[in-house]
């Protein structure tokens, strides 16, 4: 069976010039899921999405999150066993339990889980991501148990970035891929 890709968009979707777009047409293995409010995101109903949209899943599967997406995936792994989810890329976490880093509309996602995942993982940040210091998201990185990388100043790694299909990124799945076929 050929392993799958979840595109997980944060607060606001990802628009058509967001990475996680064009890896959508790249990767014909990859599918999203979509949120009934991307603007007022409640997690309980964004959980009930991914929870619902993992057990119709066939096939290995890696979650390619990004931003709030990223707690989302925190919170659903703390809270289920049993599944086809072998992997995670998380993108930018938005440090939901910082007022000085995120807006209101995203408290509910807060507390940020602080256990570790339990498939492998990586984040990524960016040096001047303006939702999460990069010695946040490496300290998260290091309790969820994933691996972390900082990619420079790419801002929060999203559509004003303009990565496009985002080659950096895709290397990075690779050796995720790469990591989970060993293990």
């Amino acid at each position: 069976m050929e392993t799958k890709l979840l595109i997980l968009a944060g607060l606001g979707d990802s628009g058509e010039r967001h990475w996680q777009s064009y890896w959508l047409q790249k990767f014909k293995n990859s599918s999203k899921l979509a949120q009934k409010n991307w603007e007022q995101p409640i997690l309980e109903d964004w959980l009930s999405n991914l929870t619902e949209a993992i057990s119709n899943l066939d096939s290995p599967t890696i979650l390619v999150a990004h931003s709030l997406a990223v707690s989302m995936v925190l919170h659903w792994d703390a809270a289920n066993t049993n599944s086809n989810i072998i992997g995670a890329l998380l993108v930018a976490p938005a440090d939901v339990d910082s007022p000085d880093h995120t807006p209101e509309t995203i408290w509910n996602f807060s507390p940020m889980p602080t256990k570790k995942l339990k498939f492998p993982s990586v984040v990524v940040t960016s040096a001047n991501d303006p939702y999460i210091s990069p010695i946040r998201a490496e300290y998260l990185a290091k309790i969820w148990g994933s691996d972390f990388i900082n990619i420079g100043k790419k801002g929060h790694i999203n559509s004003d970035s303009n990565l496009e299909f985002w080659e950096e990124g895709q290397l990075i799945l690779e050796q995720l891929i790469t990591k989970i076929d060993i293990g």
